[in-house]
């Protein structure tokens, strides 16, 4: 019994030791395969795949980021600044990544000031993209909350955005730039090039959070843009502006344009419009009021046109400064169509009286005697009929038919400023010409340091004549526009009162009120023309209505630039 169970034993020892032998064998072939899968993957991680998965780590923190180029400053004659960039971020996620909690998509949506179902809606509306804008053009201060956040998948990029600090004075003569910092309207696209400049681009090292760590290279260097400096006098803009606005408000009219011109350089001094916007924050409501109208809008131009048509008398050598004109009865017709004095029968009176008081009948008999081609080459070489030299957009040629299909009642309508459209910068650039004894020069935005040469297109002794004769319009008796003076100069200009154009023909009630005239009369600087669209307070008149605007306006240039009295 002893030795039965002796061997039992020792047989039951055996077998435990060849169990747990097995067991020891399957774990060290575990560890050992184990430890060969691990060497396999060192392999493939470090050899065989490493150059694809370096590119997939890179994918993740190394990034080409832009390096946004400083649009260049726009600023007036006197180096103030009218438009500059400021520095600001643009808030954009991966939906991929992005993984917003509750708590931190309501501070994210605070600080953007949107939504947070918008939020949402863009990152699940994404797709496969990796890249969607939540907003741009955001204060910088705001944006470092918003890193601050370290919110998954939302990141920050630096940008400039335009900032225009006369606001709604300056609006339609700069224009503005889109998100993109690019010029859309007005100077801001004419030059979008030269300002603009190239953005540059180098690779940096992010972190999970976007943040930039460390910048690896520089790949392309930006190109700031450069400055432009324009011939605008902020001063005077302004003034011009706050006069023009107030003129609008007085006569109940639908809009108005003031222009400014040095006579010496054909420099833009000022030129504004009614309405007009705040480029900082542009409203959505396309009403018109982002048009620069003053070299957009046309209109007939009235009287204003005599001072021209006198000139083409002049010159033809038939007619003198003393040449005299029979008006009675104060209207006649031509091919069955009325011309008319609007029941003022001024008789025998001369050339200067004229235009004093703004005869239609003489101007028209006076025109009527001449060769239509007399006006027609007038017309055109003072600018009429094509774009000025402003290079400004949009800019419009207005509307000079040729005369070989004139006939005489439309000769006789063009003198006196029908049938011919203008814009209120033609208008004053051939009022320059006048002053500047019938030189023309190139009107600018830009400012000159020396004047650019000129085109003789009216004898210089006419165009003198001319200043003289209408000099009468301010201080001759019964003439047109009394309200235009400017207290210690003189000034010469003309009055200008048209008919608007409307669905039916002209209308009965509706005007536009323009006022163009020079000062000093002696020694001529400045030219301003005043055109106000359709006032509504039963004054029309140009001489009534223009004419106080273009006083002060005209007054106050003359102070700000130290011309003296005359």
């Amino acid at each position: 019994m002893i030795e039965s169970r002796t061997k039992k034993t020792g047989h039951y020892h055996a077998h435990c030791d060849t169990s747990y032998r097995g067991r020891y064998y399957v774990v060290v072939a575990i560890l050992i395969l184990a430890a060969l899968g691990l060497i396999a993957r060192l392999i493939d991680l470090t050899i065989i795949n490493r150059a694809f998965l370096e590119g997939q780590g890179n994918a993740r923190t190394l990034r080409n980021t832009i390096i946004p180029a400083y649009r260049g400053m726009i600023s007036d004659r006197n180096n103030a600044p009218l438009a500059i960039s400021t520095p600001v971020d643009s808030i954009w996620i991966n939906p991929k990544d992005f993984n917003a909690s509750k708590a931190e998509l309501t501070k994210l949506a605070n600080l953007l000031d949107m939504p947070k179902a918008e939020i949402s809606a863009k990152a699940d509306k994404a797709g496969d993209k990796e890249f969607i804008y939540l907003k741009r053009g955001v204060d910088p201060d705001i944006g470092k909350a918003i890193g601050a956040l370290k919110i998954d998948g939302v990141y920050l990029q630096g940008e400039y955005k335009r900032f225009y600090p006369e606001g709604d004075v300056t609006a339609h003569v700069l224009g503005f730039t889109n998100v993109d910092d690019q010029g859309q309207e007005g100077l801001e696209l004419a030059y979008n090039t030269w300002l603009g400049g190239s953005d540059g681009l180098m690779k940096v090292l992010r972190d999970r959070y976007g943040h930039i760590v460390q910048t690896i290279d520089v790949l392309r260097k930006p190109r700031p843009g450069q400055n432009l400096q324009l011939s605008i006098d902020r001063r005077i803009q302004y003034f011009a502006y706050q006069e023009l606005a107030s003129g609008v408000a007085k006569f109940k009219a639908k809009s108005g344009s003031v222009v400014v011109l040095d006579i010496n350089t054909g420099e833009i001094l000022a030129m504004a419009n009614w309405p007009s916007y705040n480029p900082n924050n542009r409203p959505s409501d396309k009403d018109g009021r982002y048009r620069n109208r003053a070299v957009t809008d046309l209109f007939e131009p009235g009287s204003t046109i005599k001072s021209f048509s006198m000139a083409s008398a002049l010159q033809s050598g038939k007619y003198h400064v003393g040449s005299t004109v029979n008006t009675s009865p104060g209207w006649f017709y031509i091919n069955g169509n009325r011309v008319s004095d609007d029941g003022y029968n001024n008789g025998v009176i001369t050339l200067t009286d004229v235009l004093k008081v703004s005869s239609n009948v003489g101007m028209s008999k006076i025109t009527l005697s001449l060769p239509p081609e007399n006006l027609y080459n007038m017309l055109h070489k003072v600018g009429f009929g094509q774009l000025t030299d402003s290079d400004f957009p949009g800019e419009r040629s207005g509307v000079l038919i040729n005369y070989p299909v004139w006939d005489p009642f439309v000769l006789a309508t063009i003198s006196f400023g029908y049938g011919i459209s203008v814009t209120a910068l033609q208008l004053a650039q051939a009022y320059a010409i006048l002053a500047a004894d019938g030189v023309k020069r190139p009107v600018t935005f830009l400012r000159h340091n020396t004047p650019p040469p000129g085109e003789q297109v009216i004898q210089p002794k006419i165009a003198q004549d001319l200043r003289m004769m209408l000099e009468s319009v301010l201080y001759g008796k019964g003439g047109t526009a009394p309200l235009a003076r400017v207290p210690g100069y003189r000034v010469t200009g003309k009055t200008g009162t048209a008919h608007i154009v409307g669905a039916h023909g002209y209308e009965k009630n509706d005007y536009n009120s323009i006022f163009v005239g020079i000062a000093p009369a002696s020694h001529p600087r400045l030219v301003v023309a005043v055109v106000i669209h359709d006032p509504h307070t039963g004054q029309y008149f140009g001489g009534y209505v223009a004419g106080p605007i273009f006083s002060k306006i005209m007054g106050e240039t003359l102070r700000l630039l130290n011309i003296p009295p005359d």
